[in-house]
């Protein structure tokens, strides 16, 4: 790969920067590709909003929610909100850094301009290592629905057919993309607020038929901590990668017509909605139902509904698991392919990786990032029971290592740009920098915890072994750069 060309900033700077990572020149503004202006900006508001929603609303919420259930109890709603909380902190810093320079990198981006090369190279190649993992994973589950519907179509060949769509889709134009973002996401939303209103009018004893339990399963059946403070410790360890997946708004903001105000409404209104669609729907949950009835692996959202006598309950979930799944992917297709990009555009990946379609779609990073999901079909069809778990494992705690180098970020670049270009601070995170170190301490604090623990720990090992991987790689390329001729 070569050595990586100067970004190009939206204005000329007054002088060339001087060189090495820790230079303190004025901020340089990327544009939407960090150095190739070819990426389409034909996204809007709305398809930022929906796709903040689609990367985090999953099948974590539907059906991972009732693990979680069954270690807490309904102080699970404490173990939501300390995540939501964490995942929140995130989102509004990325927001930040992403209103005042917008890149489809994005967090990548702010490491490499904060911390150095290493540290963009690292962020930006774990991102899309774990999002590519978690496409084949999405793939494979939605194909296993599918099959179940159509048990005599190969589950192979739904897979392959279900991403091939997928991955045309996203060559096709960037608007096309969000079109299709903006519905799959609506749609898990609509089944959420129903959800909610079906839920709340059972609490208050509006449905026919239904006993509104008040407050007996809260605190019935050992109280609101069945099983203690430790629960919640447990709890939080089970859920917190749910709010994985927002960050994608940030890159789709750089291909939107005015980043800086499209970041900041689909940030402000993500944020809220997030909150009340997660820590509404589990409080309805345990409000309704008592915790020691559910079944880990069985979605609770069906309990819920198979209490209140709602026909085909198990079939109308499963269809919106199948939707919360391609939707998942899609953004996940996304969000890697961006990425993909902008290594390329910074000289951290193969620069044929920067080849766009006439409509500022980047097709080679798309089938770059979808060919994993492809072979990854093969891996199933040939070893169907040891892939998925495999998987899953290898991403582990990848998750809040991206969201410490966005906090660390975070705290550079604020800093540099009061210092230097405040006027590019349109959105301000309010309590910086207790806030941003709060973050940070939080997510270390997730990170010891994981280690403590034997299940979760070894999933630890795997990302902490990716990460050094990595890291290992940047410094060799960084030897390499320096002994090339001319330097």
């Amino acid at each position: 790969m070569p050595v990586r060309p100067p970004a190009t900033p939206l204005r000329p700077p007054a002088a060339p920067a001087p060189p090495g990572p820790t230079a303190s020149a004025p901020v340089p503004v990327p544009t939407a590709s960090e150095g190739s202006a070819r990426l389409a900006g034909t996204l809007r508001p709305r398809h930022l909003t929906m796709l903040a929603l689609g990367g985090v609303i999953g099948a974590g919420l539907f059906i991972g929610s009732g693990t979680g259930l069954r270690v807490a109890g309904p102080a699970i709603i404490l173990s939501y909100a300390l995540a939501a909380a964490l995942a929140l902190l995130v989102m509004r810093m990325l927001g930040e850094m992403a209103a005042a320079m917008p890149a489809s990198g994005s967090f990548s981006v702010y490491a490499d301009r904060a911390l150095g090369r290493w540290a963009g190279f690292t962020a930006g190649w774990l991102y899309w290592a774990v999002t590519v993992i978690a496409i084949a994973i999405e793939l494979i589950a939605a194909a296993t629905i599918l099959h179940q519907w159509m048990p005599g179509i190969p589950q192979w060949t739904i897979a392959f057919v279900a991403l091939a769509v997928f991955t045309q889709a996203n060559m096709v134009s960037v608007a096309s993309f969000g079109e299709a973002e903006f519905w799959f996401a609506g749609i898990k939303v609509a089944a959420i607020i129903a959800f909610l209103a079906l839920g709340v009018a059972a609490l208050c004893g509006a449905v026919p038929g239904v006993e509104a339990p008040g407050l007996a399963n809260l605190t019935g059946r050992g109280g609101f901590l069945p099983q203690g403070w430790n629960s919640v410790v447990a709890g939080l360890l089970t859920v917190v990668f749910a709010f994985g997946g927002m960050e994608v708004i940030t890159m789709a903001a750089a291909e939107s017509g005015d980043p800086a105000r499209s970041v900041t409404k689909a940030v402000n209104s993500a944020i809220w909605r997030i909150s009340l669609f997660y820590l509404g729907s589990i409080a309805v949950i345990v409000a309704l139902l008592p915790w020691d009835s559910l079944t880990p692996g069985r979605s609770p959202y069906i309990a819920v509904l198979d209490s209140l006598g709602i026909p085909g309950a198990g079939r109308l979930i499963e269809v919106v698991v199948l939707i919360a799944l391609l939707s998942a992917m899609n953004a996940n297709l996304y969000g890697a392919s961006r990425m993909a990009h902008s290594l390329a555009a910074r000289g951290e990946a193969p620069r044929a990786l920067l080849r766009t379609s006439g409509r500022g779609a980047p097709r080679a990073a798309v089938a770059a990032s979808a060919a994993f999901g492809f072979v990854a079909i093969v891996l199933d069809h040939l070893w169907p029971e040891q892939l998925l778990p495999f998987l899953a494992k290898a991403m582990g705690g990848s998750m809040l290592y991206m969201w410490l180098t966005v906090a660390a970020a975070h705290l550079v670049l604020r800093r540099r740009l009061e210092r230097e270009e405040p006027h590019l601070l349109v959105v301000r995170m309010r309590g910086f920098p207790y806030l941003s170190w709060l973050a940070a301490a939080g997510i270390v604090a997730v990170l010891v915890l994981m280690a403590l623990d034997p299940e979760a720990g070894a999933q630890l090992g795997w990302s902490t072994l990716l990460v050094l991987v990595l890291l290992a790689a940047s410094g060799v390329r960084a030897l390499r750069a320096r002994r090339a001729p001319g330097r």
